[in-house]
C-alpha cells in the first residue's frame, strides 16, 4: 500500500525547505500532501498559499489559523484544534514538521498525543531566542529527526534521542539553490519592479523575546543602511510580536534607496540571491543560502545567533554603526568560497534513499532516552 506523507508548512521559509522533498517522494510514488496554514494564508504577507498551490501531482489542504493580532498563544490554540479534526479524517503514514515556528510546534503535539509518527526537519539547531525552545520542544516530540549537521545531530543525542532515529541529510533548500533558477535576474526585476542595478537584500524579523525593543532595533539598522547610499530589496519581516515596530519604520525608508517587497516567488528570491552585493538582517538566509552562495552577509542582533562561523559571514548588533557601513563598504559584493556547512545541495536525494529503507520504517512509535 502506497504510504501517505503529509508536509506541514505555514511560512514561505520553512515551505523553501519542504518543497524539495516533498517533490522527490512524489516523483517516487509516495502519495504526497500538504496542510498549509500561518502565514502563507494572510493576504498581508503575499497569500503566500499560491506558492504552494502551484506544485502539482500534491493534495493541499488549507487552514487559516489566525487573524492579523492574534497572540502566539491563541494561534497555538487554533492550529491543534485545527490539526487535530484534519487528522481525524485524513489519516497520514508520516508527518514531516518543520522548524521552529509556532505551528510546527502545534503539529508536533498533535502527533505526539495521537501516536502518530513525525520527522523533524533541521533540529538540533541554535539561536539565542524563543524560537530554539520551540525547536527542541520538536525535537523531543518527533519520531525521527532529519538534521542539516553533524554538529545538529551531536546537540539532539545529548538531548537523549536514539542515534538510529537521526539522519544527517542537510538542509532542504540547498537543492534549489544549487541548480538554475530558472528565471534570469531581468524577469526577477520586472515582475518585481525592481530598478536596482548593484543592490543588497535585507530582511529584518522580530525577536519575540525582545519584541518590546524591535522598533528601535530597526530604526538603528535602517537609519545606518541609508547612510551608507546602498540600494537594497527589503522583504518584510515574519508577523511574530514586534513586527508592527519593524513596519512602521520601513514604511518610512525613500523608495529610491528601498524596494519593498511583501514577499517573493522562491525561484525568483533565488535569482535575486545570486546577484545581489550583499545579505543584512537576521533571516536565515544570511547564515545558510548566503554561505552556500559564496554572498557577504551581515547577521544582525541575536535572532540567528551562533548559527554560522562561515567565514563570508559578519556578526554584529543593529546599533553597531561604524561596524556596518564598514561591512556595507568593504565587503560589498566580494565573492567567497562555498560554504557547506548546512549541506551540498544534494538533499533530496539523502532523503529519499532513507524514506525507501526498511530501517527507517522499522523505528518504534515508542522512543528510549539515550542516557
Amino acid at each position: 500500500m502506497t504510504k501517505k506523507l503529509l508536509f506541514v508548512t505555514g511560512t514561505r521559509a520553512d515551505f523553501g525547505k519542504v518543497e524539495p522533498l516533498a517533490i522527490k517522494a512524489r516523483d517516487a510514488g509516495y502519495y504526497v500532501s500538504f496542510w498549509v496554514t500561518g502565514m502563507h494564508m494572510l493576504n498581508k504577507y503575499g497569500l503566500t498559499k499560491l506558492e504552494v498551490e502551484r506544485v502539482e501531482g500534491v493534495d493541499i489542504f488549507e487552514f487559516k489559523n489566525q487573524n492579523e493580532n492574534d497572540e502566539l498563544d491563541k494561534i497555538h490554540a487554533n492550529t491543534v484544534v485545527g490539526f487535530s479534526q484534519f487528522l481525524g479524517h485524513h489519516k497520514p503514514d508520516l508527518v514531516f514538521i518543520h522548524g521552529d515556528r509556532i505551528e510546527a510546534l502545534s503539529c508536533s503535539l498533535v502527533c505526539a498525543t495521537n501516536s502518530l509518527p513525525s520527522v523533524h526537519i533541521e533540529g538540533g539547531e541554535i539561536s539565542g531566542t524563543i524560537d530554539e525552545i520551540f525547536r527542541h520542544c520538536n525535537t523531543k516530540l518527533a519520531h525521527c529527526h532529519f538534521v542539516s549537521s553533524e554538529i545538529a545531530k551531536k546537540r539532539i543525542v545529548r538531548m537523549g534521542e536514539e542515534d538510529k532515529r537521526i539522519y544527517v541529510i542537510g538542509s532542504p533548500e540547498l537543492d534549489f539553490h544549487a541548480k538554475p533558477s530558472g528565471v534570469n535576474i531581468e524577469e526577477v526585476k520586472n515582475r518585481y519592479e525592481i530598478k536596482f542595478n548593484d543592490y543588497g537584500i535585507c530582511t529584518y524579523h522580530p525577536v519575540t523575546s525582545e519584541a518590546n525593543d524591535m522598533g528601535k532595533q530597526a530604526t538603528a539598522l535602517f537609519e545606518t543602511l541609508k547612510r551608507s547610499e546602498r540600494q537594497f530589496v527589503t522583504i518584510l519581516p515574519n508577523n511574530d510580536p514586534g513586527y508592527k515596530e519593524i513596519w512602521q519604520v520601513i514604511e518610512t525608508l525613500p523608495t529610491t534607496q528601498f524596494r519593498v517587497i511583501p514577499s517573493m516567488r522562491f525561484s525568483y528570491f533565488s535569482e535575486l540571491m545570486k546577484n545581489s552585493s550583499a545579505i543584512v538582517g537576521n533571516s536565515s538566509a544570511g547564515v545558510r543560502e548566503a554561505p552556500f552562495l559564496g554572498i557577504p552577509s551581515l547577521d544582525i542582533g541575536s535572532r540567528q545567533r551562533a548559527r554560522s562561523t562561515a567565514a563570508s559571514v559578519t556578526n554584529c548588533q543593529p546599533t553597531d554603526n561604524e561596524k556596518i557601513l564598514s561591512f556595507l563598504k568593504n565587503s560589498w559584493g566580494n565573492s567567497y568560497p562555498r560554504d557547506e556547512s548546512f549541506g551540498t545541495g544534494k538533499t533530496s536525494e539523502k532523503f529519499l534513499k532513507i524514506l525507501n529503507s526498511q530501517a527507517f520504517w522499522a523505528n518504534d512509535i515508542q522512543k528510549i532516552f539515550n542516557e
